[in-house]
C-alpha cells in the first residue's frame, strides 16, 4: 500500500515536472514553417516574423502564389512583403478558387522563410438588400402570449395549460410526501 502510494505520488511529480515543458514547445506542425497564411473570399495574405533584416536594397523579401501546375517559387504570382522589423506581410487579390503554395523568401540571406499549402473555397453570393416595403402587419405584435410570431390555436393552447397544471399538482404531491415524518 505505501509502495503504490509513492509511486503514485513520484509519477505525479514527474508528469508536474513535464507539463510546463511541454505546454511550451510548439507544436511539431508550427516547427517546419516561418509563415501564416489565410484566406478572405478571393484574398490570400501571408503574414511572417522571419524576414525581420532588410537588404541593401530596402526590401524585407518576395512572397510567391503558385497553383498546383507551378513547381518553384519563379513561376507563382509574387508580391514584395511589407511591414516593419517585427512583422511583414503580402496579400493577392482576386485568387480563383483552387488548392494554392504559399512560399515566402527573406532578400537578406534568399533564405526561404516558409512554405504553406491553402485552400482558396469559391466566394459566397454576396447578399442583396431590397428596398421594398411591406404593408404594415395586421395583428400586430403578440407579445406576452407565446407567439410573437405564430399564432396557436385552441388545443395547442389546451394541451400547455394541461401540461403545466400536471407539473404543478406532480410538484405539489413530491414536496407533500417528501414533508412526512413516516414515510419508509
Amino acid at each position: 500500500m505505501r509502495n503504490s502510494q509513492l509511486l503514485i505520488r513520484t509519477g505525479l511529480a514527474v508528469a508536474a515536472a513535464a507539463l510546463p515543458a511541454a505546454l511550451a514547445a510548439p507544436p511539431a506542425a508550427a516547427l517546419g514553417t516561418g509563415i501564416s497564411v489565410s484566406t478572405s473570399g478571393s484574398t490570400v495574405s501571408v503574414t511572417t516574423t522571419v524576414c525581420n533584416q532588410t537588404a541593401s536594397n530596402g526590401m524585407w523579401g518576395t512572397a510567391s502564389l503558385l497553383n498546383s501546375s507551378q513547381a518553384n517559387f519563379a513561376q507563382g504570382r509574387q508580391v514584395a512583403l511589407s511591414g516593419t522589423t517585427s512583422i511583414q506581410t503580402a496579400a493577392w487579390q482576386g485568387v480563383s478558387p483552387g488548392t494554392y503554395t504559399v512560399i515566402v523568401m527573406c532578400a537578406f540571406n534568399n533564405s526561404i522563410a516558409g512554405s504553406q499549402s491553402v485552400i482558396v473555397s469559391a466566394a459566397s453570393a454576396t447578399p442583396t438588400i431590397s428596398a421594398t416595403s411591406s404593408p404594415s402587419p395586421s395583428l400586430g405584435v403578440m407579445g406576452g402570449l407565446g407567439g410573437a410570431v405564430r399564432d396557436y390555436g385552441p388545443v395547442t393552447v389546451g394541451v400547455g395549460s394541461a401540461l403545466v397544471g400536471a407539473g404543478v399538482i406532480a410538484t405539489g404531491w413530491f414536496l407533500r410526501r417528501r414533508s412526512r415524518p413516516y414515510r419508509l
